[in-house]
């Protein structure tokens, strides 16, 4: 069956020395692995140097259900970047998402609602010029939405801890081994009010963002099977919170 789909870039590793292997997230048909030849001709049909973190493509191939990797026809670029790759905050935040959605998008099921999300918010980050500093932490928590552990921010009282375990405020004490405390519980609903456009009106230090940014991480340990710590956090926390 012929799929032609728009898709963004989650991951690529070396098979052997011409051939990688790249992870993308598909509208069409969700989370799908290539087989990519490594060329340096002008002419191929597949650039292997179209695949960078986070990049939008325009895909084609013959979708083979048995097959554990594709084979692509075609691959173009669906959005060029203006300035993602060129910003180094920008670039540091590509490769902490990429990683971070190569763990958390591992269904192949057609998802097309969860890859516009992810779609428009890459756009959104490579045309922002400024105020973006938040844009992670936002990304990570409207994300949830799409993934079935929504937290419970409904039962909020003064003084609550929050158990990020079963996700919802608990009184704060002793025994609570995943639990952010009190300060730092009270922000959870206005953060998870945040968007792109208004998350300027909120400042943290890099102290503070680091902290919510790893109970983020932690949530998703939590509640996604198998998420590891992540290799790109210390270099994400070095250029953000330095």
């Amino acid at each position: 069956m012929m799929v032609r789909s728009r898709a963004v870039v989650l991951n690529v590793l070396k098979y052997n020395d011409d051939t990688l292997i790249a992870d993308v997230y598909t509208e069409a048909q969700g989370r799908v692995s290539f087989l990519l030849r490594v060329s340096r001709s002008p002419r191929a049909a597949v650039k292997h140097t179209l695949f960078q973190p986070l990049a939008l493509l325009l895909l084609e191939w013959n979708h083979r259900p048995a097959a554990r990797m594709q084979r692509l026809r075609q691959a173009g670029v669906a959005f060029p970047f203006s300035s993602l790759p060129y910003d180094v905050r920008k670039s540091t935040v590509a490769l902490f998402l990429a990683e971070f959605l190569h763990h958390v998008l591992r269904t192949e099921q057609e998802a097309a609602a969860l890859y516009r999300y992810v779609e428009s918010s890459v756009e959104w980050l490579d045309t922002s010029r400024r105020d973006f500093a938040n844009f992670h932490l936002v990304f990570m928590l409207r994300l949830v939405r799409f993934l079935g552990f929504y937290p419970n921010l409904d039962d909020f009282f003064p003084g609550a801890a929050f158990d990020l375990e079963s996700g919802c405020f608990v009184p704060s004490g002793p025994g609570l081994p995943h639990c952010v405390p009190p300060t730092d519980a009270a922000r959870l609903p206005l953060l998870m009010r945040m968007n792109f456009e208004t998350m300027r009106l909120f400042r943290f230090s890099g102290a503070e963002r680091g902290r919510l940014l790893g109970y983020v991480c932690e949530f998703y340990r939590l509640h996604v099977p198998g998420f590891p710590q992540l290799k790109s956090l210390p270099v994400l926390m070095e250029v953000f919170n330095g």
